[in-house]
């Protein structure tokens, strides 16, 4: 029979993703991109090696949001507070 456990944290899945591109989107029109380095519990964070700033944009004809412009910054410490939406970022072939 298997074990029954506590199911996965944020905390354990951002774990599972360190040294992987994400971006984390804290408006809807603003963000940071980079690499995933350490993930803190208290404050609730995540630290970003080799980031970018990103701004998003969409427009009726395309809803999705698209990065429209990036300012490159090198580390950075995102509180998880202030975060609405976490996308990590797949290497294309």
């Amino acid at each position: 029979m298997p074990q029954t456990g506590l199911p996965p944290t944020i905390f354990h899945m951002l774990e599972r993703n360190i040294g992987r591109r994400m971006v984390a989107i804290l408006d809807t029109s603003y963000g940071f991109e980079g690499t995933l380095v350490a993930v803190t519990r208290q404050p609730p964070g995540i630290w970003l090696s080799d980031a970018d700033v990103v701004i998003l944009r969409s427009t009726i004809a395309q809803p999705v949001p698209r990065v429209v412009s990036k300012e490159k910054r090198s580390e950075i410490f995102v509180n998880l507070n202030s975060v609405q939406r976490i996308e990590v970022l797949h290497k294309s072939k």
